[in-house]
């Protein structure tokens, strides 16, 4: 993408290691041509927000529990517009999104899942992983749409999982994972070098 940086709205609820990642990547050149415009938390005190203060990036705080989903969305919508966002990333974030959310956002909202999409939705996917004894596993990013983990797929990563693995360990492989597939995905989001065909995410390069 030529001209203006993408800019990103990070929402997270916790630590944020994605989001850590992603602004890593952007401050080291390798995710170029994008900027973080506001880092939102729906928790109060969460470390990610520390995290983006820290690095000098505009945070904004709009405290979920005891609202209403839609009143929490407009005000976080609200603020994105603000910033002029671009890309709206879910790096941690555990809210489910209104439908009028994500109709604001169409195709302009990526969230990361630690499966391999569609095995394992939901929440603790890592460890639904380990327990079914799949042999390979991995990480997912996708476009949010109104389903739980099923929007259109922008790649995936995959790992072996090996006889020596616990839950833990598997899930903690698939977050290095998680971090190196983020900003690749948001790199090619960037690039607006892909068309979507029914459920199918295509580099240009590939038709």
């Amino acid at each position: 993408m030529s001209g203006s940086p993408l800019r990103l709205g990070v929402l997270l609820s916790g630590r944020g290691s994605n989001f850590l990642a992603i602004a890593e990547a952007i401050r080291s050149g390798r995710l170029p041509g994008v900027e973080i415009a506001v880092v939102i938390s729906n928790i109060a005190g969460a470390p990610g927000l520390s995290a983006a203060e820290s690095l000098g990036l505009s945070t904004a705080v709009f405290v979920s529990k005891g609202r209403k989903r839609a009143e929490h969305d407009t005000d976080v919508a609200a603020s994105l517009h603000e910033h002029n966002v671009d890309l709206v990333i879910l790096a941690g974030y555990m809210r489910l999104l209104s439908p009028e959310f994500i109709a604001a956002f169409h195709n302009r909202i990526l969230n990361i899942h630690p499966s391999l999409l569609p095995a394992f939705p939901g929440l603790d996917a890592q460890h639904q992983a380990f327990d079914y004894g799949v042999k390979i596993a991995g990480c997912t990013v996708h476009f949010v749409d109104e389903h739980l983990d099923h929007g259109v797929i922008v790649l995936q990563r995959a790992i072996p999982v090996l006889d020596t693995d616990t839950a833990e360990t598997l899930s903690a492989r698939i977050l290095t994972e998680e971090h190196i597939a983020y900003s690749e995905a948001i790199a090619r989001v960037a690039s607006g070098e892909y068309e979507i065909s029914g459920r199918r995410y295509l580099r240009r390069d590939s038709f």
